[in-house]
C-alpha cells in the first residue's frame, strides 16, 4: 500500500492542519506515511518503530535526506519515552488495530500529549469486514465510531470521528464474502487507489462520512 498515493493524500487532507509543533508518529514502519504527511513544517517529528529492520530503513532514509531534516527515528514504543517527553500531536496511522491493549495504549499516549495537543487515529472500520487479510497482517480488530469513542479518555474532546472511503467499503465487503484473499494483488491496489479513491472523495461528502473502509478520529487534549 506504500504506492497508494491517492488514498494517502485523501486522508492527509483531513489531518494536515493538526501536524505542527512536536509530532510523534507511533509505529512509523518504513516511513511511507511520514514522507507524505511531513512537509517539514513541524518543529520536530519523532518516529517510533519497534522493528529493527524497519528502523534501519527509516534511519537510512533520514541519512539520505529522503525524509525531512526534522525527522529522527528510534527503536521504541511509548513505554520507552520519559515522562517529560511531550508532543503537540501524536498520530497512529493504521497502527492501533495492531495493538492488543488499545485502551491502555491511548491512555499512555495522552500522558505524552501537551495541553491543546491533538491525538489522531486512522484505522480500518467495521468489525464485520474483518477478513483473512486483517488476520494475515496482525489486526486484532476494526473500529466503529462507537468502539473508538469507548476508548476515548475523559481528558480528550472529540474534534471529529468520520468514516472514509465509502467505495472501498464495498470492495472490502466483496473480498470478505467472495474473494477471501489474505492479501490483495498489486493490480487490485492500483484499481482501488486510482479508480475508487477519487470517487470516494466525492461520495463520502454526499454520504456525510457515515460509512467507509476506514475510520479517522481527531481528539484534542483540554
Amino acid at each position: 500500500f506504500e504506492a497508494a498515493t491517492n488514498w494517502k493524500n485523501y486522508f492527509a487532507s483531513h489531518i494536515s492542519i493538526f501536524l505542527e509543533g512536536r509530532v510523534l508518529e507511533v509505529g512509523a514502519g518504513i516511513g511511507g506515511t511520514t514522507l507524505l504527511l511531513n512537509k517539514g513544517k513541524a518543529d520536530s517529528w519523532l518516529l517510533l518503530e519497534p522493528d529493527e529492520t524497519m528502523l534501519q530503513a527509516l534511519q537510512q532514509k533520514i541519512k539520505d535526506k529522503i525524509l525531512p531534516s526534522n525527522c529522527s527515528a528510534v527503536q521504541a514504543t511509548l513505554d520507552s519515552l520519559g515522562k517529560h517527553d511531550k508532543f503537540d500531536c501524536i498520530i497512529y496511522i493504521d497502527v492501533l488495530e495492531h495493538i492488543r491493549e488499545d485502551t491502555t495504549e491511548i491512555k499512555k499516549a495522552v500522558e505524552h500529549l501537551e495541553q491543546g495537543g491533538h491525538l489522531i487515529i486512522l484505522s480500518p472500520a467495521f468489525q464485520f469486514l474483518f477478513s483473512p487479510f486483517d488476520k494475515a497482517i496482525g489486526h486484532y480488530r476494526r473500529y466503529t465510531r462507537k468502539s473508538l469513542s469507548a476508548i476515548q479518555p475523559a481528558s480528550l474532546t472529540r474534534k471529529k470521528i468520520i468514516y472514509l472511503d465509502s467505495i472501498g467499503f464495498f470492495a472490502s465487503l466483496l473480498n470478505k464474502i467472495l474473494l477471501r484473499q489474505s492479501y490483495p494483488a498489486k493490480r487490485q491496489i492500483q484499481v482501488w487507489d486510482r479508480g475508487m479513491i477519487p470517487v470516494s472523495r466525492i461520495m463520502d461528502r454526499i454520504f456525510f462520512y457515515s460509512f467507509g473502509k476506514s475510520i479517522l478520529a481527531v481528539w484534542k487534549k483540554q
